[in-house]
């Protein structure tokens, strides 16, 4: 699958397979201009995602094929356990979590979870938690604070599920209770947005001591299509509305809202899974290695003071 700006670098690397194949079938020499062809792919690559849109971007961060929260974490980490149920009312498998290895450092790892097939996202309930998944995210942050064991969250979610029966069953307490809990758990925390990171739904594993976004994901109070919903009745005004909402990583590092930019391999983190799960990886044990040198007391403060003075301007 591809998206409509790919669609001259999906060409031209059907041409260089072509090419690459009739190299093989005969005789001919078209070495150089096999180099040429993969030099020009190169460029045109490098041209077309320096110079995406917001809604380019938000359309790259929900890439079918882009890697999801397990396919980082089983990529990053050996002899991971996935940890299920909020001890209250069930385990929801939109938020899944989990003791893993990465590098010689356990982790708690955390993250909302899409499907890749229709059976699978109604399992995954499209990535939306419910309250009971935030609560057996804060059960597992609080676990591994009692065993000295740092939290890396992964984020990538449309949001919290909008449900009456999420409603009911109190989705604004939990993701209250998230935000007001996080800010005191004694480890360190990473938060890092791989795809989508909307709304509360994103926010309630979203408070830590390093917040990192991938190139290609969005962080936003608000979906371009809602937010053009609520302005204009109508989602035709979406690509306006991700420009004015500055929900790029690049927008959002200029607003010092997040920490750093995670680069994604050329052409996006779905074109080289292995790649891009090497990058996430090295991102978490660089940022560990200096969060762990920090006292917990002023790793709280630090946290505390990092969210606190988002906003605030002096004149």
């Amino acid at each position: 699958m591809y998206l409509e700006f790919e669609k001259p670098i999906v060409e031209l690397e059907e041409k260089l397979v072509g090419m690459k194949d009739l190299a093989k079938d005969s005789d001919a020499n078209v070495e150089e201009a096999i180099k040429t062809l993969e030099n020009k792919l190169i460029k045109l690559k490098k041209e077309t995602f320096k110079n995406l849109t917001a809604w380019q971007r938000v359309q790259l961060s929900r890439h079918p094929e882009r890697p999801y929260t397990l396919d980082y974490i089983y990529g990053m980490t050996t002899d991971f356990i996935e940890l299920h149920g909020d001890r209250t009312v069930r385990d929801d498998k939109a938020m899944v979590g989990g003791l893993g290895v990465i590098g010689n450092q356990t982790f708690m790892l955390i993250g909302q979870q899409k499907g890749r097939n229709t059976k699978q996202r109604q399992m995954r309930n499209f990535g939306m938690a419910n309250p009971e998944g935030y609560r057996k995210a804060l059960r597992l942050m609080r676990t591994a604070e009692k065993f000295n064991i740092p939290i890396v969250t992964l984020i990538d979610t449309p949001g919290a599920f909008p449900g009456l029966e999420a409603e009911e069953r109190g989705q604004g307490e939990a993701i209250a209770r998230n935000l007001e809990e996080m800010f005191k758990i004694k480890v360190p925390i990473m938060n890092i947005i791989i795809g989508e990171g909307a709304s509360g739904g994103a926010l309630g594993i979203g408070i830590g001591d390093r917040v990192l976004m991938l190139e290609n994901s969005w962080y936003s109070v608000i979906s371009p299509e809602n937010c053009s919903t609520i302005l204009w009745r109508s989602w035709d005004f979406k690509e306006q509305a991700a420009e004015a909402l500055k929900l790029t990583a690049t927008d959002m590092l200029k607003n010092k809202l997040v920490d750093a930019i995670i680069k994604e391999p050329l052409g996006g983190a779905h074109t080289d899974f292995k790649s891009s799960i090497s990058i996430v990886k090295k991102a978490i044990l660089d940022n560990y290695k200096e969060l762990s040198t920090i006292k917990k007391d002023k790793l709280i403060d630090q946290r505390i003071e990092k969210f606190t003075s988002m906003g605030v301007i002096l004149e």
